[in-house]
């Protein structure tokens, strides 16, 4: 993202095209509905002063993805997101045009779209679940995401899973594109500056979150599930008339195509703003699992909350939790002995979770029910202070509804802090009074100890005051 942010400081400099009209110019919106909507590219130039070879060659690549792998034309974000630069640039594009007064695609087409949703979500959005529905629903319609083969110098970008049209990259893109594009839209600004701010690059949120790391909540407050499920119809029916894509609609009726909209809408909604970014292990920099992973019995009836101890601080930006990540997995192997870190999800401050044994495998969380619950650590130590209410909301209102909705999590699972099934004082006098509160909490008289060194996984006081750790 810094070099492309760089690119864009020397093309403003230079006054010559603005990013998003370079980007269209060399064909980053060449599929069909992006093409109705925005028109056919100008030419693009064959020479720019401003970009040197090297950045032109990286331009092109980046603005030029292969349409079988939208993820190629991806970058990496300093909050640990990967953002695939078509989208962004295709809404920032609509959003300077409307700024300037310009009324829309011609001709118009046959059901009213908002344009910003044509070119950055709709269409990939739309053609997914078409080419799903053609395959009989096999094969993945969203997502999955994927890891840099570097985060301090990314060059190669591997998905985890099976590709889909809507990769996270690309849904990361879309969001931010609706989002800088609305911005825009309301008055045009230099562009830089508005990248380094949205992305956390401009000094200003060394320390904090960048507005990149809120994108799903603010889409989901700009957005509500009907407007999007509109704007899906209203892109399949562009798509029934463009001659390229009226192919897959020939035998979609109305009500068919209604439905195909109100599913697409949905998942997308479910899956990229209500349930939270977990950032996967390569991301942050994990170690090998050590042995043979157990599996767990899914779904699952409880839940576990932890606060870590040490760190004892709350990690506010993606470097300082990969940091934190990493310190605990190296304590957890090489001084508990445990073949992994214990915890199943980590929750930082700077508005992602972290996959720690993730949803399949059995942790090293909470002695005695690591084989019946998910183990929940929050970074920080809560005995006197909560975290932030945006951390709180990530579990509470994300995670664990997220989990049920997804079968990983019985509808009636129990909620306990660990101090309720180990003698410990975590997950911390002010976090324990704050889960209360939530839905599932188990009321009960448990144990009430001394959280003692890092404050997750079982440990054990014995009669000299050593520690006897045990992976059960």
């Amino acid at each position: 993202m810094d070099t492309v942010l760089q690119m864009v400081e020397a093309l403003e400099a230079a006054e010559e095209l603005s990013l998003p009209e370079l980007a269209w110019a060399l064909g980053s919106c060449s599929t069909p509905g992006c093409l109705a909507v925005l028109g056919d590219p100008p030419a693009a130039p064959l020479d720019l002063p401003a970009l040197g070879p090297e950045q032109r060659a990286l331009l092109t690549h980046l603005l030029r993805p292969d349409p079988t792998a939208p993820e190629r034309g991806a970058v990496l974000a300093p909050d640990g997101s990967t953002v695939a630069l078509a989208p962004l640039l295709a809404g920032m594009e609509v959003g300077l045009r409307m700024a300037g007064g310009w009324s829309g695609p011609t001709p118009e087409p046959p059901a009213a779209l908002d344009a910003l949703y044509a070119v950055t979500l709709t269409e990939a959005l739309a053609t997914a679940f078409l080419l799903a529905r053609a395959r009989n629903h096999s094969g993945a319609t969203l997502g999955p995401d994927g890891c840099w083969d570097d985060v301090e110098n990314p060059q190669n970008f591997t998905l985890l899973g099976p590709p889909s049209l809507v990769p996270e990259a690309v849904a990361n893109g879309a969001l931010d594109g609706v989002l800088l594009g609305a911005r825009l839209a309301q008055a045009p600004v230099p562009l830089a500056p508005l990248l380094q701010s949205y992305y956390g690059t401009d000094n200003g949120t060394a320390s904090g979150r960048p507005p990149s790391s809120y994108r799903r909540r603010d889409f989901g407050a700009l957005t509500g599930l009907k407007k999007l499920e509109e704007e899906v119809v209203a892109m399949l029916r562009l798509l029934r008339v463009l001659p390229p894509t009226r192919g897959l609609l020939e035998d979609v009726g109305e009500e068919e195509e209604v439905a195909i909209a109100r599913r697409a809408a949905r998942d997308f909604m479910e899956t990229f703003v209500e349930c939270p970014a977990i950032v996967p292990r390569c991301m942050w920099g994990a170690r090998p699992y050590r042995g043979t992973p157990k599996p767990l019995s899914l779904p699952l009836g409880s839940v576990y909350i932890h606060h870590t101890f040490v760190p004892s601080a709350p990690c506010r930006t993606f470097a300082a939790c990969a940091r934190a990540m990493r310190s605990m997995q190296r304590f957890h192997q090489d001084s508990r002995g445990w073949d992994d870190i214990g915890y199943s999800f980590v929750v930082g401050s700077d508005g992602y979770l972290y996959q720690g044994r993730g949803w399949h495998w059995v942790g090293a969380h909470t002695r005695g029910h690591n084989t019946k619950g998910y183990g929940v650590g929050y970074v920080g130590n809560f005995s006197a202070t909560l975290p932030d209410p945006d951390a709180i909301a990530l579990v509470r209102d994300g995670l664990l509804p997220c989990a049920v909705r997804a079968g990983r999590l019985r509808h009636d699972y129990t909620l306990r802090g660990h101090r309720q099934v180990v003698n410990t004082s975590c997950p911390g006098d002010s976090l324990f009074q704050e889960i209360r509160t939530w839905r599932g909490f188990e009321v009960g008289t448990g144990f009430r100890g001394v959280c003692r060194g890092w404050g997750f996984g079982w440990s054990e006081p014995t009669e000299v005051g050593a520690m006897r750790t045990v992976e059960t």
